[in-house]
C-alpha cells in the first residue's frame, strides 16, 4: 500500500515541481467518479491537469437533445474541476471495440506526446465496461517508453458499479481491482460531488452507487482503508522514481 506525500502532491513550495497531469476517461464523467478528488487535490497543488475524453454519444443511439445537453454538463463539469485543457477524441461511445486499434493507440499517443505528462490516471483493465477495457489496452501500447517521454507514475482508477462487477468475469487476479494506491481526499469529497452532480443525466438516487451518497459511502470506505475519512483508491500499473 502507499500512500501520496506532501514531497509529490502536497501545496506547491519552492522544493515541489509544477507536473503535468493527464487524465483518460472514455466516457464523460468517468474522471469524476473515478479521481474526481484527486484530480482537485492536485490542480490545488498548483499542478495543470489535463483530460482526455475518448467517446462521444451518436445518433441514433442517443438524441441529439442528449447530445447537446451532454456537452453542456461536460462544460459545466470541466470548468468546475479546473482542467488545464481538455481533449475531445469523439470515438463512438459504448462502440469503441468497432474502432481500429491503431486508431485508438495513435490518438491517444498524440494526446500523452502533447501533454508529456509525468502522471497517466487511466481506467482499469478488469472494469465489465468494454469501452474501458479497450482504453486501458490503448494507453498501454501508447505510454511505452520512448525518448523524451518519460511517464513516471501510471494510475488506474475504479468506476462505482462497473469496476467492482469485473471480478465475476475476471479469469486471472490480475483482472480483479485491488487497490495498492490510495489518495487521501477528505478535504475535496466535497467537489468531487459536485462535480458529479453537474452532470445531471448521470447522478443517480441513492441506493444506486452513482448517487450523491454512494460516492460519499465509496470514498469513505476507501478512506478507512488508509487511514483518511475519505480517498479514492487506485491500482499503480507503474512508477519510476
Amino acid at each position: 500500500m502507499s500512500r501520496s506525500g506532501d514531497v509529490d502532491f502536497g501545496q506547491k513550495s519552492g522544493n515541489i515541481k509544477n507536473m503535468n497531469v493527464l487524465v483518460i476517461a472514455p466516457h464523460p464523467d468517468d474522471e469524476v467518479l473515478g479521481c474526481g478528488g484527486t484530480v482537485k487535490k492536485y490542480i490545488e497543488a498548483g499542478h495543470d491537469v489535463y483530460l482526455c475524453i475518448m467517446t462521444k454519444p451518436l445518433v441514433p443511439d442517443w438524441s441529439q437533445e442528449y447530445i447537446d445537453n451532454k456537452d453542456k454538463e461536460i462544460k459545466a463539469s470541466n470548468d468546475f474541476m479546473g482542467f488545464k485543457e481538455t481533449f475531445f477524441l469523439d470515438f463512438p461511445s459504448l462502440r469503441m471495440d468497432t474502432v481500429p486499434q491503431k486508431d485508438l493507440n495513435d490518438k491517444l499517443s498524440e494526446i500523452i506526446n502533447k501533454v508529456n505528462p509525468e502522471i497517466l490516471i487511466i481506467p482499469f483493465n478488469g472494469d465489465i465496461n468494454h469501452d474501458h477495457k479497450v482504453a486501458f489496452d490503448a494507453c498501454l501500447v501508447a505510454l511505452r517508453p520512448k525518448p523524451g517521454l518519460v511517464i513516471k507514475k501510471v494510475l488506474a482508477y475504479e468506476i462505482s458499479s462497473t469496476t467492482d462487477l469485473g471480478k465475476f468475469k475476471a479469469e486471472k487476479i490480475e483482472d480483479v481491482f485491488i487497490p495498492n494506491y490510495y489518495e487521501d481526499i477528505s478535504k475535496f469529497l466535497d467537489d468531487k460531488v459536485k462535480a458529479m452532480e453537474l452532470y445531471e443525466s448521470e447522478i443517480k438516487e441513492f441506493p444506486n452507487p452513482r448517487s450523491k451518497k454512494g460516492i460519499e459511502v465509496l470514498a469513505q470506505k476507501r478512506g478507512t482503508e488508509c487511514g483518511a475519512e475519505a480517498a479514492e483508491a487506485f491500482m499503480l500499473i507503474r512508477e519510476i522514481k
